[in-house]
């Protein structure tokens, strides 16, 4: 029931959201593995749209938090408010109390900023003063970040990169996708948008989390799966290319995501069981904002991406 639900979801948000199939396949694997995702992409690419779409069809409140250098932590966890006529204080939530949170620009916000989302994302709970206060169950952010304009910006530390399920490079549509944006645009300027989105209340996202979780993963794909790690961590044992480009391996919370993701995958696709294939697939998206290159690939200009394909040619599957 969960399986057929997700995919009249994935069928409304490819409606909605036209040409970008990549970012609604891994919005619903994150969603499916409990965790949150980066976009990286130019403006205009319907990421924020993406998130409202998927926000109109669960059950759960949606909010976009606009990343500034002058935002500060309260603006996110929100604070204790003096209340005149009962002379306490009563905490007034923050806008990080929400089921879906799109974090826009997130690298323009500063340190403790950063410091309080990390907390967020990890734990899911927030800190106001001297309490701690928990977020929904339900809680995914997705964060986005400009590769074109890096004036005013916060490179994001590795440790809240890694608290990233997702890494997804977001690029333009092709012709065809952009025409069918144009006439769906138009078409909700004149009112004419008559897609119903699809109801899921957060007891069926939660079941279709238990039925991912329940997918048979053979002994052989799980070790494939620490091979890929390892071999980011032991890059001399392969190549010494692949050796020249890591500066430092993935962390164990790599190995788990794949596991997770590859999982979901498999389950998205309509199958009880996970291949190496799913592995395969899942690898860029888990591992690209995790490998540490070195500065000779950086001088170089290579893309985490070359080294996944790296990875995946030189180990193998059997």
């Amino acid at each position: 029931m969960q399986s057929h639900a997700l995919q009249q979801l994935r069928e409304y948000l490819n409606s909605q959201v036209i040409g970008q199939e990549e970012l609604v396949n891994q919005l619903l694997v994150a969603l499916l593995a409990d965790g949150h995702i980066l976009v990286e992409g130019p403006p205009g690419l319907a990421k924020t749209r993406a998130v409202k779409s998927l926000a109109d069809c669960i059950e759960g409140d949606f909010h976009r938090i606009q990343f500034t250098p002058d935002l500060l932590p309260a603006d996110l966890t929100g604070t204790d408010i003096f209340r005149p006529e009962t002379g306490e204080f009563t905490f007034q939530a923050g806008p990080i109390f929400n089921s879906l949170v799109l974090a826009d620009e997130i690298n323009r916000a500063p340190a403790k900023v950063q410091a309080a989302m990390l907390e967020a994302m990890a734990e899911k709970q927030i800190t106001a003063g001297r309490k701690t206060y928990h977020l929904p169950k339900l809680f995914l952010v997705m964060a986005t970040q400009n590769p074109i304009e890096q004036e005013g910006t916060y490179p994001l530390p590795e440790a809240q990169l890694d608290r990233f399920l997702l890494h997804l490079d977001v690029d333009y549509p092709d012709a065809q996708s952009e025409l069918e944006i144009l006439r769906l645009n138009r078409g909700e300027a004149k009112g004419d948008n008559s897609a119903t989105p699809p109801l899921l209340s957060q007891d069926d996202i939660f079941a279709a989390r238990q039925e991912v979780l329940n997918i048979h993963m053979a002994e052989g794909v799980e070790q494939y799966i620490v091979r890929l790690v390892m071999a980011t961590r032991e890059p001399k044992k392969y190549d010494d290319t692949l050796s020249g480009w890591l500066e430092m391996g993935v962390s164990p919370r790599a190995t788990i995501a794949l596991d997770r993701c590859a999982r979901a995958h498999a389950w998205l696709n309509g199958r009880d069981f996970v291949s190496p294939e799913d592995v395969q697939a899942m690898a860029f998206p888990v591992l690209r904002h995790r490998l540490l290159l070195s500065y000779q690939a950086q001088a170089e200009g290579i893309h985490p991406n070359q080294v996944i394909n790296k990875l995946l040619s030189l180990v193998g599957s059997a």
